[in-house]
């Protein structure tokens, strides 16, 4: 198998798209007769699509500049990511397999009368997983991700912005790929906004005439913080809409066990314990809960430990939150209040059991 394994490479270094293809059906056919079915399916319907990854990235190598910065102006990746690698609430899981399906089927669906589903407008606080969505429906659809680049877009030039925006739309129409433009709002705000200049009418018309145009082959996505910005004619072009907010309590708990699967702790299998993390999690964005939970197995490994606690979990919730600790009492007083133990607070922290009753005795006088 890992022959197959470094054929492919080589020929993907080449661009021998032949090598490629057969060393990768000999690869599919020897994970199957190993029982590996799921890997197998996921290698021939890659290879059965029309544009394969390397025709598709081969084909998307010249990339658009901006004529005064000489910047590029896309980012072109093809995202690798599992659909059980994503936690979002029920519904709006179900509403981006809609959108994936209806793209997947859009011949059938055209051949009915019926429009194509092909412009998604994702919403929501920063860090709620609006690019993974991005990510997540390019690989599932196997296209490639070209991902707008604002910094290389927005021009100090009258009348570039709006000509960079065309450039981008015309490179993304040549092939099959999802157009993704992050902070959507920079180039689609009202019309009307007294706080900006003649030019930004001119870049949003420039936009609404561009996808009004954008090829049916391929996948419109946008995303933005700011959708009470957007002017009303833009959110019209939008067939798909999606609010992605931060996670409730059910999806914190699914977070945590993705992230921890194959990590020792002492609260997974706790449900008190559980069940207090996720309650002092609750109001984080998914990027946040992630970038605690990592935050915290870092230094389990860096202070030479196998398990990561609940102790060690909340005193980063308490960091992230509050940046640093002005008051060791009520350090000790969130701590134990979130279910830590006295001992665990002596071990963990190496924190005086002296005054960690002081402070426990203080919080049980404020409860009478």
């Amino acid at each position: 198998m890992y022959t197959e394994i470094i054929k492919i490479i080589e020929g993907g270094l080449v661009n021998d798209k032949e090598k490629v293809f057969n060393y990768a059906t000999v690869l599919a056919n020897n994970l199957e007769q190993q029982g590996e079915l799921s890997l197998a399916k996921r290698i021939r319907t890659a290879l059965g699509k029309k544009n394969s990854s390397f025709t598709s990235l081969d084909s998307l190598s010249a990339k658009p500049v901006d004529t005064e910065s000489r910047m590029e102006m896309v980012e072109i990746t093809m995202p690798n990511i599992e659909m059980s690698q994503v936690i979002l609430d029920r519904y709006v899981q179900e509403a981006i397999n809609s959108f994936i399906e209806s793209y997947k089927r859009r011949e059938t669906l055209l051949k009915s009368g019926i429009d194509v589903s092909n412009s998604l407008l994702l919403y929501g606080p920063p860090g709620c997983g609006k690019t993974t969505v991005a990510q997540l429906i390019a690989s599932v659809t196997g296209l490639p991700l070209v991902t707008a680049r604002l910094d290389g877009l927005v021009s100090s030039l009258l009348g570039s912005t709006a000509k960079n925006i065309r450039k981008i739309f015309d490179f993304a129409s040549k092939r099959e790929c999802i157009l993704f433009l992050d902070e959507f709002d920079v180039i689609a705000k009202l019309r009307d906004d007294k706080n900006e200049l003649g030019e930004l009418k001119r870049v949003v018309n420039s936009l609404i005439q561009n996808i009004d145009s954008f090829s049916t082959d391929s996948i419109l996505i946008a995303a933005t913080n700011h959708h009470e910005l957007l002017d009303p004619a833009i959110w019209r072009r939008f067939s798909t809409v999606i609010t992605l907010e931060k996670p409730q309590k059910e999806e914190i708990e699914q977070l945590l066990r993705s992230l921890l699967k194959d990590k020792k702790n002492n609260f997974l299998d706790n449900t008190k314990k559980l069940d207090l993390i996720v309650e002092a999690l609750y109001g984080l964005s998914h990027s946040d809960i992630k970038t605690v939970v990592f935050s915290a197995l870092r230094n389990v490994i860096l202070s030479d430990r196998d398990t990561l606690t609940n102790c060690d979990i909340l005193k980063d919730i308490y960091f992230h939150q509050n940046h640093t600790i002005d008051d060791e009492d009520e350090f000790i007083a969130y701590l134990l209040s979130h279910g830590v133990t006295h001992k665990e607070l002596n071990d963990g922290l190496e924190i005086p059991l002296r005054k960690i009753q002081n402070v426990s005795k203080n919080i049980d006088r404020k409860e009478i």
